[in-house]
């Protein structure tokens, strides 16, 4: 049997900043390197560029936006790069950034209206209809909802597309991916020991990690008092209300118990470092720390409106919770290190799955897809 060969690919990817970091940044990097690896033709668009990872891509550097206004850096960025691809032919046109011009747009946070929509009434009326910068950001999602196709990167992101845009058009869900050889279980065992003493956590400590800038949203508090003798906590990130959160920590009792780190450029040591790695979210697209714990086979706890919840078997290679009076209950379970090692076990097997290699397997199989549906309505 003949076997077919994969077709050549001409690719535009839209996004405002090519680097290694950051969350829609990273997924659009990482998934983007591969493709071009694959030997497809990809062309870049976007204002800030790593050219350390640029070679063989094309690249069109979009001009800069305003600094002064976030709502009209992405309008004028949206409107600069539909000018520059109005005549350009390619198989397919993916963006990560809000725009109009092209073919799959990836969604990787919650819907502005849908944010509009907790605020009570008069606040709601004031800020959405009485706000030009509303407006205008209100306009620009309706257009980018308008894609041909979507991708959320969740479950959760995909429900909010569907009550607040339920005209949006094809919508498939692809999550972002873990560099699976970076973050491994026998990587991490390599600086335990180590790492460990250096923090002075004795064998029979629990070590819990947060990992996350956004200390309310992630629901930082919810970790703090759930807290029980025993529990270590490492906070890494740069979170608001720094005080606020040193302060819950005071009055808990727990002021030598609870660590807070600050930014790190290395926080695979930190997952070295841990036994459980926890996300008590209040509101979250997806969730990255609990992926990478998985990989690095970490026994994870995320909230149920987590969108990284999806990839949680509860009771099988971690835990979820729906009200923060559960937390206490799984972390005090999860002090049995024989409980721990099973739950990372699978959890490891199951971050397998999700590798960026994988990632990229389904952007190609989508890619394909669209071209050949393009080639259909508009033949040479």
């Amino acid at each position: 049997m003949e076997i077919k060969k994969k077709e050549k690919l001409k690719i535009a990817v839209v996004v405002k900043s090519f680097i290694s970091t950051g969350g829609s940044e990273r997924y659009a990097f990482e998934v983007t390197r591969r493709l071009l690896n694959r030997g497809h033709e990809v062309d870049l668009y976007a204002r800030t560029i790593n050219m350390k990872y640029a070679a063989g891509l094309g690249i069109h550097h979009v001009m800069k936006g305003s600094r002064v206004s976030s709502v009209l850096d992405s309008v004028t960025f949206a409107r600069e790069t539909a000018d520059m691809l109005k005549e350009k032919k390619y198989d397919v046109i993916h963006s990560h950034e809000r725009g109009y011009a092209q073919d799959i747009l990836t969604i990787h946070t919650f819907s502005y209206r849908g944010s509009m929509s907790k605020y009570p009434l008069l606040k709601r009326i004031h800020r959405v209809y009485l706000s030009p910068r509303s407006a205008l950001y209100l306009w620009l999602e309706n257009r980018q909802m308008k894609s041909p196709w979507l991708i959320a990167v969740s479950d959760t992101i995909k429900r909010d597309i569907l009550k607040f845009y339920p005209g949006s058009r094809r919508i498939t869900v692809i999550p972002p991916g873990v560099d699976t050889e970076k973050f491994n279980p026998n990587s991490v065992l390599d600086q335990r020991k180590r790492i460990r003493k250096e923090k002075n956590i004795t064998d029979d400590e629990m070590v819990v990690l947060f990992v996350g800038s956004e200390f309310r949203r992630k629901g930082l508090d919810r970790l703090i008092t759930a807290l029980r003798p025993g529990m270590r906590l490492f906070v890494v990130g740069e979170g608001e209300r720094l005080r606020h959160y040193q302060n819950l920590v005071e009055k808990t009792g727990n002021a030598d118990k609870v660590t807070f780190e600050g930014h790190s450029n290395d926080v695979g040591k930190y997952y070295a470092l841990a036994d459980v790695v926890v996300l008590p979210s209040r509101s979250e697209a997806f969730g990255m720390s609990i992926l990478e714990g998985m990989s690095c086979g970490r026994p994870v706890v995320a909230s149920s409106v987590s969108g990284v919840s999806s990839l949680i078997e509860p009771g099988v290679d971690g835990f979820l919770f729906e009200h923060s009076s559960e937390l206490p209950v799984i972390l005090e379970r999860l002090m049995d290190p024989l409980e721990r090692k099973r739950l990372g076990i699978e959890a490891r097997k199951k971050a397998a799955n999700y590798s960026w290699n994988a990632v990229a397997d389904e952007h190609e199989k989508l890619y394909t897809k669209i071209s050949e549906m393009k080639k259909m309505v508009y033949p040479k």
